[in-house]
């Protein structure tokens, strides 16, 4: 699915995705990320959503986002509490959602100016 937001020049945008893939600013990227209006973090590295961490939410808590995004793949998916604790004990605000709608959140909270990160894994298109 294409995407088209207007935002400010330096504010990361998510422009496409599919299976496979997210673009943000028409970059195409085929692994997991984290997105901010000022943060691309290409690193990540998770390739599912079995393989996040305690030290994975401890990370975006610190983060210091208002609101952290969580997109689990393909489908949606609930951590374990004790996966989540980091983000509640940082009292973020967080919402699990699949990645096409985190993708889709992401972009609209940004426009409104929040504070806003979304890690999203991307699976393989296989």
């Amino acid at each position: 699915m294409k995407l088209n937001l207007d935002l400010s020049a330096g504010t990361n945008v998510v422009t496409a995705h599919g299976a496979g893939f997210i673009a943000i600013n028409g970059q195409r990227h085929s692994t997991s990320l984290i997105v901010g209006p000022q943060l691309l973090d290409t690193a990540w590295g998770k390739d599912r959503f079995e393989s996040l961490t305690l030290d994975d939410f401890a990370a975006l808590a610190a983060h210091g986002a208002v609101i952290t995004l969580v997109g689990t793949g393909q489908r949606q998916r609930f951590p374990s509490p004790q996966l989540l604790r980091p983000l509640i004990e940082a009292q973020r605000g967080f919402e699990i959602m699949d990645t096409a709608a985190a993708c889709r959140t992401y972009n609209i909270l940004a426009a409104e100016g929040r504070k806003v990160i979304a890690a999203m894994v991307i699976e393989s298109a296989a």
